[in-house]
C-alpha cells in the first residue's frame, strides 16, 4: 500500500523555529485536505520530522512529545488522523551522542522513510512525500518514492536520473492537484 510521507514544521504547522510549546503549534489550513483526502481514501499519513532543536540542547525529547501531542490534537479535531511519527534528533551542531550530521535517519538520508515503509509493509514505490525543504524531496528520492511536493516551491523539477519529480506547492489549484493525486493513489 503507498503511503503519505509528511514532514512537520513548515509542511502541516507553521515554522516557528524550533517549537518547544505546544502553544506553538499553529495549523497551516492548507494541509488538512490533504490529509483528510488520504484519510479518506486509506494511504497511511506519516510525519517523518528532522528535529535538530533535540541535538542542539533547546529543548528534549520530553518537550518534543508535548509539542507533537498538540499537534495530533488539532489535526483531530479537524478530522485529520495521523499513523505513525518518527523524528530524528542527529545534528552535525548537535552535543553528545546526537553530534552526528550526516545520520542514516536524518533527511536528506531515507532512514525515516524505510523505517516507516519496513514497520507498516508500504509500496515506496506508489508513495509520496510533501515537505518544505529540498531535503524532504531529497529524502523522497532516496527512498524511492513516486513524487514529492514541496510547499513554497514555484517549479515542477525532476531529481536525479529523473525518475522522481518534485511538483510545486503554492497555490490552492496545486493543493487540489495534490489531493486529486492522493485520491487516485488510494484507487489503485
Amino acid at each position: 500500500m503507498p503511503a503519505l510521507f509528511l514532514d512537520r514544521d513548515g509542511t502541516i504547522n507553521v515554522d516557528t523555529g524550533y517549537p518547544s510549546k505546544p502553544v506553538d503549534i499553529v495549523l497551516r489550513p492548507e494541509m488538512l485536505p490533504v490529509i483528510r483526502t488520504a484519510n479518506l481514501v486509506g494511504l497511511p499519513v506519516i510525519i517523518v520530522s528532522n528535529q535538530s532543536g533535540i541535538a542542539r540542547g533547546y529543548f528534549g525529547w520530553p518537550e518534543f512529545a508535548t509539542v507533537n501531542g498538540r499537534l495530533l490534537e488539532l489535526l483531530e479535531a479537524e478530522g485529520c488522523q495521523i499513523d505513525l511519527v518518527l523524528a530524528c534528533a542527529y545534528h552535525s551542531s548537535g552535543t553528545g551522542v546526537l553530534a552526528v550530521g550526516d545520520h542514516p535517519m536524518r533527511k536528506p538520508n531515507p532512514g525515516m522513510l524505510l523505517r516507516a515503509s519496513d514497520l507498516l509493509k508500504l509500496d515506496t514505490g506508489r508513495s509520496i512525500i510533501v515537505g518544505d525543504k529540498a531535503d524532504d524531496m531529497e529524502a523522497g528520492r532516496r527512498a524511492g518514492l513516486v513524487e514529492g511536493w514541496q510547499v513554497g516551491s514555484r517549479v515542477n523539477r525532476k531529481l536525479g536520473d529523473g525518475a522522481f519529480i518534485a511538483r510545486k506547492l503554492t497555490t490552492g489549484n496545486d493543493h487540489r492537484r495534490l489531493c486529486d493525486f492522493i485520491a487516485r493513489l488510494g484507487r489503485g
